[in-house]
């Protein structure tokens, strides 16, 4: 069995001082992929930095205190890269990947964006950069006998069950029209897989981000933004998806929740 997690930290010297740490001992994946760790490596405690058991590949954003992608693996990769060969994106902290034995894993995280801002601007600029690029990895893998499971946080609610409140966000960054096709494309034309959404097909959600704001996290009014996106033969291995939701808001660690899958080895 494969077990893969994906979580977005909210910057991780602060999830590790609120329970990241005994997270990561008691947790039984083989592979943990980090976004927003805004952080750079020897900015954080050892115990994080490099744990005990783990090998890490730590890509920091040069803008410090921003973005940040991280991978820990209990096994040691046969390749790591960091980027997708991008002259704007490369060195801002959204993407890495490793080399597993039949298996490509990669920690992403997508802009954000703002509606009418540079940010959405950008958040656009990165989307058309990296459908290509799916593509490409998709194809260099089949050739090499390989799977690609892409984690991580893609900052886009595809449909009307993945956010509680979608009536109210349809204007919104994340939720826009030309975002969900974008999303629609990654599935259908590059035909890679969302296998949570594969697992839960008639379910609302699971949400794995909740905003800080109100009662969002008690009233579960979240977004499922957090996706593992597997090419078919890995997809097709996938036997349990689960968001590990905290039992209460005062047990987060983060405004996300680790969203992890089982595959078959």
């Amino acid at each position: 069995m494969l077990t893969v997690t994906s979580v977005n930290v909210n910057g991780l010297r602060a999830a590790a001082k609120k329970g990241f740490v005994e997270w990561l001992a008691e947790t039984s994946a083989e592979v943990i992929c980090l976004q927003e760790v805004r952080a750079e490596p020897q900015q954080l405690p050892a115990e994080v930095r490099e744990p005990e058991g783990w090998h890490v590949v730590h890509a920091p954003a040069t803008a410090k205190g921003r973005a940040g992608v991280s991978l820990y693996t209990r096994r040691q990769p046969e390749r790591t890269r960091i980027g997708f060969g991008s002259a704007e994106f490369d060195a801002s902290g959204r993407y890495a990947e490793v080399d597993l034995p039949g298996v490509t894993v990669a920690s992403l995280y997508l802009p954000s964006g703002e509606v009418g801002t540079e940010r959405q601007d950008e958040k656009v600029r990165f989307m058309d950069e990296f459908l290509p690029y799916l593509e490409r990895l998709k194809k260099s893998a089949a050739a090499d006998g390989r799977e690609v499971l892409v984690c991580g946080d893609w900052n886009i609610a595809h449909q009307e069950a993945d956010l509680k409140n979608w009536k109210a966000n349809r204007k919104s960054s994340g939720f826009l029209p030309e975002e969900r096709a974008w999303l629609t494309r990654v599935f259908e034309e590059t035909g890679y897989v969302d296998v949570v959404r594969a697992q839960h097909p008639e379910q609302e959600g699971p949400y794995s981000w909740w905003s800080y704001r109100g009662r969002a996290f008690d009233n579960d009014a979240g977004w499922r933004i957090d996706y593992h996106v597997a090419t078919e033969g890995l997809a097709g291995r996938a036997v349990k998806a689960w968001v590990e939701r905290a039992a209460t808001h005062g047990e987060r660690w983060s405004d996300h929740a680790p969203v992890t899958v089982a595959y078959e080895g």
